[in-house]
This record gives C-alpha cells, structure tokens and sequence, in this order.
C-alpha cells in the first residue's frame, strides 16, 4: 500500500497513513482515462453556434435574371451560398455534445487518476482543512508550508467550508473541491492533489 505523510496546515507531520491499493495503487488505465477528460470537456460545451441556411436569410425570394439567353450561369435567388451575404451551406447548428460513459468505466478512469498522483508522489493529505476567518495570506502560508506555493492544487474537502473555498478563490492556480465533485480532468490537470484525511476515507469508501 502507498505510503503517505499526514501533515497538518503548518507544513508539520503529524502521522502517516497508508492508502487503499485497489484505489491508490492500480496500474493506470490510459484509455478510460482519456475517454473521461473527453467526456468532461465534451459536457462543457454549450453547442449554442448557429449559422442561417439559405431558406433562413432575409431576401433573395425574386429570380435574379431569366434563365437562359443573359449568358450568365443560371441562379435562383440571391441567398444561395455563392452569393454574398447568401446562406451558409453546412454550417453549425444548436446541438448537444454530451455523451454518457459508463460506471464501470467512471469507476477505473478515477481509481487510475488516484494513483497517477500516487505514483507521482504528488499527493498531499492534511490531518485536516479548516478555517475560521476569510484569509488569502492564511491559505497561501498553508500552500507554502505543505510545498505546493506555485503549483497547481486542487484541493479537496471532505465537507463544505466557505471559509476556506473563499480564501482559495483569490489564488491563481487553486482550486477547491468536495469528494463527490472530484473529476478525472480536474485531478490530472492540477499539479498537486491536497487531500483532507477525512476524504482520503470517503474516496477509499466509495471507490475501493
């Protein structure tokens, strides 16, 4: 099983803790996890572009000029698409691009993130991620305190705290999570992956 320091907000150990195998220490799968970043960008796509076919541009209902004799090609209206200010031909329309994956695939792309970070040693686990107070300075001791200052972090609680999600939001580079938002892109695109020890158990419980 990984091995891992528990370190509290000063940057002191304080314990350790040894991480779930079959949730920390599988051998990553890079197709499932490839298939979810894709998922995850693909669902955030609004599909909201819109271009006016020919039947939807204002005009062009009269015939130019007659069809034969003008020696011309011959045309039908003005909004054809080689016309200018003519419709568009194949152009993009609302649609969605969501598509769904399934559990078991869900499943192995985050137990294979886990344990990239693992592998990585780019796993930090606190005894415990609270505030009292709205304070940046207070958050930014604790990024440099734990060696994750100029990195990329996510970090992840195991309960909502506004206290600390608002001090983290004035950071570049940081973001904060709860267990049951966590996603594959979010986990591999961040540098860090700063883990309250509480949800290093709610992740070991739902994943295992």
């Amino acid at each position: 099983m990984p091995n891992v320091k528990v370190l509290d907000m000063t940057g002191k150990e304080v314990s350790a803790i040894e991480l779930s195998d079959a949730v920390f220490g599988i051998t990553p799968n890079e197709s499932a996890m490839h298939t979810m970043v894709v998922n995850y960008l693909a669902n955030q796509r609004q599909g909201t572009q819109s271009t006016l076919t020919r039947t939807e541009v204002s005009g062009g209902g009269r015939k130019p000029w007659r069809q034969k004799d003008t020696g011309h090609a011959r045309q039908g209206s003005t909004r054809a698409p080689q016309w200018t200010h003519g419709g568009i031909a194949l152009g993009p329309k609302p649609r969605s691009y969501r598509f769904t994956v399934n559990k078991k695939l869900k499943r192995l792309a985050m137990k294979s993130a886990l344990s990239v970070k693992a592998i990585d040693n780019n796993i930090i686990v606190l005894d415990s991620i609270t505030m009292d107070e709205y304070k940046t300075k207070t958050m930014t001791a604790m990024l440099k305190a734990i060696g994750a200052e100029g990195s990329k972090a996510l970090i992840v609680m195991p309960e909502v705290n506004n206290y600390v999600i608002k001090s983290a939001d004035n950071i570049p580079g940081i973001k904060t999570a709860l267990v049951n938002t966590i996603n594959v892109y979010d986990i591999l695109n961040y540098d860090k992956f700063i883990v309250a020890k509480d949800a290093v158990a709610k992740i070991e419980e739902v994943y295992a």
